[in-house]
């Protein structure tokens, strides 16, 4: 149907802190077989000095699955892919867009930008420490360093470190002065920019994020660039992935909300077992049934229920009998 030699970040789902932890992984993955996911961003001081297995474990099921690292120092990014290595992730990405200023000891994210020499030296420490292809995911630019010549030096120094996957967030980030949640919103989208990187950097795999809601949005964007990255759409409304397969792959053959449902309740009772709440799985499962008859019923029975220490898979079931499902009929 399709045929580009990047065809492995057609689909990707962006990494969200406290959002793409390894239960919506499992419950997106249900909907979208293609989809590349990500985790949530983790510090390389994070894996070295604390649990590695806890940030670093996942579900077989759950590929193809991309590690998101946070930090600035080569050394340490190396000890950090080295540990990462133990887990069969298929991509470990640098977060250079993230637009916090600082996280405990030292720099990460979109303040890098400015410093394309040093993501360039992380990048070949991080390389140098696995074998999993290393990518990077940046912003459009920072404060006032906005314009083409600057995005374009900053691709150009770090891809010559053998990175040649960028994923480019069609916005810059404000360094101070707009928190987290507002850098995703206030600072304008310009795609041309993104379009021009691939234009003139044509060897390159560049994946476009940044307010991608709907699949022909992403069709649009794939005549220009080689990936699509969705962010909040994929939990606000995660069944819409059902669209983005059809439309980038051709896969007709979506599960219903409520076969997607019925799927999660295994998965529920070996993670219960395994000591996880209710609340950590199905929270991600909200937005399920959005915009379908009974779909806020749904939702507010989980939010109500599932935190209790007693919640169990039939919370699940009663939440589902509130539903009047047409895709599953």
């Amino acid at each position: 149907m399709h045929h580009n030699r990047f065809d492995s970040h057609r689909l990707c789902i962006a990494p969200m802190l406290d959002w793409t932890d390894r239960h919506a992984r499992f419950f997106l993955r249900l909907i979208s077989p293609h989809a590349r996911l990500y985790t949530e961003m983790v510090t390389s001081n994070a894996i070295i000095h604390g649990d590695a297995e806890r940030h670093l474990a996942f579900d077989h099921r759950e590929k193809p699955l991309a590690l998101q690292l946070g930090g600035s120092q080569p050394e340490q990014l190396y000890r950090a892919c080295r540990i990462a290595g133990n887990y069969p992730y298929d991509e470990i990405n640098l977060n250079v867009g993230c637009p916090s200023d600082r996280v405990q000891s030292g720099r990460f994210g979109a303040c890098l930008m400015a410093d394309p020499a040093l993501v360039a030296d992380c990048v070949k420490a991080m390389q140098q420490g696995s074998d999993c292809p290393i990518t990077v995911k940046c912003r459009i630019g920072i404060d006032e360093q906005d314009d083409m010549a600057f995005l374009q030096q900053f691709i150009e120094t770090v891809s010559q470190s053998g990175c040649n996957t960028f994923i480019i967030h069609a916005r810059k980030a404000w360094l101070s002065g707009l928190s987290p949640k507002e850098n995703r919103e206030i600072p304008p989208l310009h795609y041309h920019r993104v379009y021009a990187i691939k234009q003139h950097f044509p060897a390159l795999n560049i994946v476009i994020n940044g307010g991608i809601t709907d699949a022909r949005q992403s069709l649009a964007h794939l005549a220009h660039c080689d990936g699509v990255m969705i962010g909040r759409e994929a939990y606000q409304n995660p069944y819409h992935l059902c669209q983005q397969e059809a439309l980038l792959f051709g896969n007709n053959h979506c599960p219903g909300r409520r076969q997607i449902a019925d799927a999660m309740l295994p998965y529920i009772e070996q993670q219960l077992q395994a000591g996880a709440r209710l609340h950590h799985i199905t929270r991600h499962m909200l937005g399920l049934f959005a915009g379908q008859p009974g779909g806020k019923a749904f939702r507010r029975y989980l939010s109500q229920h599932a935190h209790r220490a007693d919640a169990g898979p039939d919370t699940l079931l009663q939440a589902l009998a509130l539903v009047h499902d047409s895709s599953s009929l």
